[in-house]
């Protein structure tokens, strides 16, 4: 067991860095790890099973710890569009690969168990994807966790319907004839009552259990005080929650979704999330490898062409379906090729499909292999060409894209342009606006601009670090130039550009940090604004306020470390490189300060 830990973690270490280097995600890192110590590798670990039911809990954390994120009342706001896309997605993917897999040589039992469960999407996989490139947040986020929530909750009734499609099935039902109602009987007949039972028991005992007992029982141990009892019972609250589910035949990850809705209101929510995140990301990157590590090569030999064949059909079907899916929801061609691009690869939930379906006679062990190794490949396959897309892809939509804005009007004549619209340069035009002063802003967003234009903004799809772009937009004939990119690569870009092409007009730039601000000061830029600075000083002056300290002396302390340090940032602009000088400076600085305070106090 030792050995098989230290090579866990060594493939671990080695891979996963590596891969984030190659910008290809730890995902693909985790992945290729079990690859390379599995079975089909060095064989330095051969225990799939044992593994796979251990780090099948990190899945179970993911899917709380994004419930302890979405409040209930959130989920019912997402109804239609959870239902919406996934019935959408779902429903056409099954139904394409199941003909597929029938035309192969399957029955349509065993055809339409296959389509059902390549249908499912990796939970596991494609949240982290998301969540590494920032893109839970975007409308390709949203959607497809919409999705992925839909199949978890699809995944209860599909098992169940494993078992109805042994002997006398639908189509043999409708084939010789019977009718409607007598289907129905067959079927409410064969329906597993004591299954759905105890579905309804689990679900209204986690229900329970997340409204009524768990805050009592947090505050009955004695809350945070008590760490190491505290980390025990949010642990056995998911792995409870989970077993449960489990013990009903439902989702354990959806029991544990479920249990982290119903205690995303509570007191307790952010202890809970530090304690169950460490352990998370820890076993996910497990599950990764055991995935990897049941990649079973050997299949290869007796049908390469049909696994490589599957892996294909299930790529294009479901990418395809994804992408007509996201258009018919008004989702611009960026947006709706990363919803398609997350969602084509089998999920974890597939091989309990499969296994079921194993264990009820619909399918043999020799057509369950070849659809395990199918899903297993997708999800080698799918986080590598997420990746190629985001880096080769993307950038050339969106310089393609046709933004959602009219046409620049060539000469404008504004008296203030602003470079950048985001959530900085939103507020300066807010403030325009209330004076009555015209303003014309430049973004690379597309989003922002179609945002800001609903609301009768003079907002531009363009590249302000372009010349001909900034005349275009009234530069020429302007007075005052904002800068409130994020990027400060570009803002420099855009300092530079000014200084060197439109002399006249006045600068006003927002710097992230200090050595941004060195940097636009050294392109003549005069009116530098520090992104947090002004922020920091508030805080801190309500801070001194709230220990007692009079106003007046408040501000005039907050009002004296303001001047010294925005000359400070002047003086260490000739040795802003060098790193110890700089130290040494506002060591000294500090220094004088307390020496002007203690004097100001005995005076």
């Amino acid at each position: 067991m030792i050995i098989t830990l230290v090579a866990l973690l060594a493939a671990t270490v080695v891979t996963v860095p590596l891969a984030r280097r190659l910008g290809v995600g730890s995902i693909v890192g985790y992945l290729f790890a079990g690859l390379i110590i599995g079975p089909a590798g060095l064989r330095l670990v051969t225990g799939i099973s044992e593994i796979r039911s251990v780090s099948e809990l990190g899945v179970t954390m993911l899917l709380f710890l994004i419930g302890l994120e979405i409040r209930p009342h959130r989920l019912w706001i997402l109804r239609k569009t959870i239902l919406g896309l996934g019935f959408g997605h779902m429903i056409p993917s099954a139904a394409i690969l199941a003909v597929l897999a029938h035309f192969a040589g399957l029955g349509w039992p065993a055809a339409t168990v296959v389509g059902l469960g390549l249908s499912l999407s990796s939970t596991a996989i494609v949240l982290p994807m998301l969540n590494e490139r920032n893109l839970l947040s975007a409308a390709s986020g949203r959607d497809a966790f919409a999705v992925l929530l839909f199949q978890d909750m699809a995944f209860i009734p599909l098992v169940a319907l494993v078992p109805l499609l042994v002997g006398n099935t639908l189509a043999s039902h409708l084939a010789a004839g019977a009718a409607p109602a007598d289907v129905a009987a067959h079927f409410a007949h064969n329906v597993p009552w004591l299954a759905v039972g105890r579905a309804v028991l689990a679900v209204a005992a986690i229900l329970f259990g997340g409204m009524v007992l768990a805050d009592r029982v947090f505050r009955l141990i004695g809350g945070a005080r008590t760490p190491e009892v505290f980390t025990a019972m949010t642990l056995l609250i998911v792995v409870g929650t989970a077993a449960l589910a489990h013990w009903a035949g439902l989702s354990a990850s959806l029991g544990a979704f479920m249990a982290g809705a119903l205690l995303s209101d509570s007191e307790f929510r952010h202890a809970i999330q530090a304690d169950i995140e460490p352990f998370e990301g820890l076993l996910l990157g497990f599950f990764f490898i055991s995935v990897g590590m049941s990649v079973d090569f050997s299949l290869f030999h007796s049908e390469p062409l049909l696994i490589v064949a599957s892996v294909a059909a299930l790529l294009v079907v479901k990418t395809a379906v994804g992408f007509v899916v996201a258009f018919a929801k008004r989702r611009n061609v960026a947006t709706a090729l990363r919803f398609a691009a997350a969602l084509p690869e089998g999920s974890e939930f597939s091989f309990v499909v499969f296994a079921a379906a194993v264990g009820a006679g619909v399918l043999n062990r020799a057509q369950s292999g070849l659809a395990t190794l199918t899903v297993a490949l997708s999800m080698l396959v799918v986080p590598l060409g997420f990746a190629g897309i985001e880096r080769w892809v993307m950038p050339r939509i969106a310089r393609r894209q046709t933004p959602p804005t009219t046409p620049i009007e060539e000469g404008a004549v504004v008296p203030v342009l602003i470079c950048g619209f985001g959530r900085v340069g939103q507020i300066v035009g807010r403030l325009l606006s209330v004076r009555r002063i015209p303003f014309v802003a430049l973004d690379q967003n597309a989003d922002h601009v179609a945002f800001v234009r609903r609301f009768g903004a003079r907002a531009y799809f363009g590249d302000p670090a372009r010349l001909t772009v900034l005349r275009a937009a009234g530069a020429g004939n302007a007075k005052l130039l904002v800068i409130a990119l994020d990027d400060p690569d570009a803002a420099l870009r855009v300092a530079d550009l000014a200084r060197r092409h439109l002399p006249h007009l006045t600068i006003l730039a927002r710097a992230r940090n200090r050595r941004h601000a060195q940097l636009l000061m050294d392109r003549g830029v005069e009116h530098i604004v520090r992104e947090t600075f002004a922020s920091s000083l508030e805080l801190g002056e309500r801070a001194l306020r709230e220990l007692g300290i009079p106003a007046e002396e408040a501000a005039r302390t907050i009002f004296t470390f303001r001047q010294r340090d925005e000359a400070l940032l002047t003086e260490t602009l000739g040795f802003a490189g060098d790193p110890s000088r700089v130290v040494a400076s506002i060591e000294q600085s500090v220094a004088e300060l307390q020496s002007l305070f203690e004097a100001d106090r005995g005076g």
